[in-house]
Formats: C-alpha cells, structure tokens, sequence
C-alpha cells in the first residue's frame, strides 16, 4: 500500500498531528499511521495530494518512494523521473545531524541528471524529488506540482475574528465529509463558512448581531458560495438539527445575544442546547470553560497572550 509523507508546521503540533490522523482515517480506515517528530507518515490507499488540500497546517507533503539507510540511489529510484522535463531536489533535515544542505541538493541533482532526460528548474518544477533525515530512518520521495487552490476572499473582516486556520482544524478535526453540512451559530464574519465551503462542505450560519449576519452574507456572496445565514439566536441550532451533521464555532469573547448576559452563560445556555449525537468543535476562553468543567474527547490550548487562552473543544 502506498505510504506518504507530511511534514507539519511546529506550530500547533499537538493539533497538526490529531488534524492528519483524524483526516487519513476519514478517507480510509485501515489507514497505519507512523509519527517522527513533526513527519507524519501514512500508510494508505489515499491519495497524499487529498489529505493535504483539507489540512491546516502541512508545510510539505508527498509520496514515499523507499526508506534509506543513506544516500545510495540508482537508476531504479528515478522511474518517476520517467514522464517528467523538469525536477528540483529537496533536502529535508529533520534529525540532529548537521548537513550541508545545498551541497546534498547540488549532487542529487547531478545524480538525477545522469539517470534521467529531465533538466532542473528551481522555480515550478514537474517533479520534486526530496530526501528527508530523522534520527530514526531516512526516506526518499516526490511530489508533484499541483496547482494551489484560491484561498476565499473577505471583503469585510472584523477584529479578533477567528482565524482561518484554526476554523479549518476544527472542521477537520471532527471528520465532516464532503458533501456534509456544518453549523456555525455564531458565524460572524462567515470565517467558517468559507473555510467549509471551500472543502466541498455545505455550511449554515447563524448571529444575532445584524451587523455581523450582514458582513457574512457580503462575504458569501463575494465568493459566489450558497451558505445558508440567518440573523438569529443560537438556540435555533436545535429547530433545524435534521439539516447539518455537526457544529464548528468561536464563542464571542463579551457579550452575545443579550447585553446582560454574560460570556459564561452564553456558553453554558449554549451547551444545554446542543443536539444529542452532533459532532462537536467549539472554541472559548479557556477559563470559562474550566469554570464549567466542560468536557470532551479532546481539548486543545491556544495561548493568545498572557491574559486570553482560547480552548478548543471536541465532542
């Protein structure tokens, strides 16, 4: 079974790695998974280039050719090389070893080009040919150049608004599929609308404020996306439960529905009207929640600064 490779962003680890595993499973099952530090290795029928598209924070993704007790390659390691006019070698040093880098690049590339017709091209290659090092084993492996997809675009955005990043782990992290629909009751400026949309997922938005409900329905609009958005309260998440399969949202950091309520019974109100059976991802500030005592499958920490964790709750 073919095996890929992803090597993630440090930052958020925990949540980077929970997000490809939950991701790889999603596609297929039987998936074996092998973590080195921040490489993720995954035994699968899935294609690498699918799992990557959905995930946050995958700097470097591809096919994994063979393991490698050192650098000896031969003819036979550049089949792939066989169809392609241009390539550009890739050292990815992830053990404790120092190498120099541009030398192992420069005499891999020479190397290739004696076994193959294709010439190397720094910029928008065919192929990228990469050899990775970890303090346990060393892999060789390519990628090839897809094209990037547009990022949805804002034309209004609000401060303190979620980030695009963190919305698209959420959505992730609680396996939705494509073709399946969220809910954000507390949409905002649409943030995980367009990040669900974006993944071929359906979306429905719901805010109180008219302000927010307008911006949202002005960002949909400018990506041509169908979210359905209301300007309503959160508890008609539990009118409309048939219609979505989970709920991903950022509880506001004040005050919500009503001026006199506070964040904490937001939450708690929100909570006791959650759906039996939905798939969960919410985020709130962390000492709200340990007041609650909320709890979940998993919790993530996301520091802001010293005086604002946010806590990421999955159920």
């Amino acid at each position: 079974m073919p095996e890929s490779f992803f090597v993630l962003s440090k930052d958020y680890l925990e949540l980077a790695i929970d997000e490809i595993t939950t991701l790889a499973k999603m596609y297929d099952r039987f998936s074996k998974i092998k973590i080195i530090s921040n490489l993720v290795i995954i035994q699968s029928k899935t294609n690498w280039n699918e799992i990557s598209n959905r995930a946050s924070f995958v700097k470097v993704s591809g096919q994994i050719l063979r393991k490698m007790s050192g650098l000896f390659l031969d003819e036979g390691n550049f089949e792939i090389l066989k169809n392609a006019k241009t390539f550009v070698c890739r050292i990815i040093n992830l053990s404790s070893n120092q190498f120099n880098i541009p030398e192992l690049e420069n005499s891999m590339g020479d190397m290739i080009s004696k076994f193959s017709h294709a010439k190397a091209k720094m910029e928008n290659p065919d192929i990228t040919v990469y050899l990775i090092f970890t303090n346990k084993e060393n892999f060789f492996g390519f990628s090839k150049t897809m094209k990037q997809k547009k990022r949805p675009k804002k034309v209004k955005t609000y401060p303190h608004e979620l980030d695009w990043k963190l919305t698209r782990v959420m959505i992730n992290l609680i396996g939705i599929k494509q073709g399946e629909t969220i809910c954000d009751p507390f949409c905002g400026t649409g943030t995980t609308l367009l990040e669900a949309e974006s993944m071929g997922i359906h979306a429905i938005g719901m805010d109180f404020d008219k302000k927010m409900f307008n911006i949202a329905k002005e960002n949909i609009k400018e990506n041509k996306f169908k979210s359905e958005i209301f300007n309503t309260d959160f508890q008609e998440i539990e009118k409309i439960s048939g219609k979505y399969n989970g709920i991903v949202t950022d509880l506001p950091y004040g005050l919500n529905s009503k001026t006199s309520e506070k964040p904490e019974e937001v939450l708690k109100r929100f909570i006791s009207v959650i759906p039996k059976r939905k798939k969960i991802a919410i985020m709130y500030k962390k000492e709200i929640g340990d007041n609650l005592k909320l709890k979940g499958s998993k919790k993530y920490e996301i520091y802001r600064h010293k005086s604002l964790t946010r806590t990421i709750l999955i159920k």
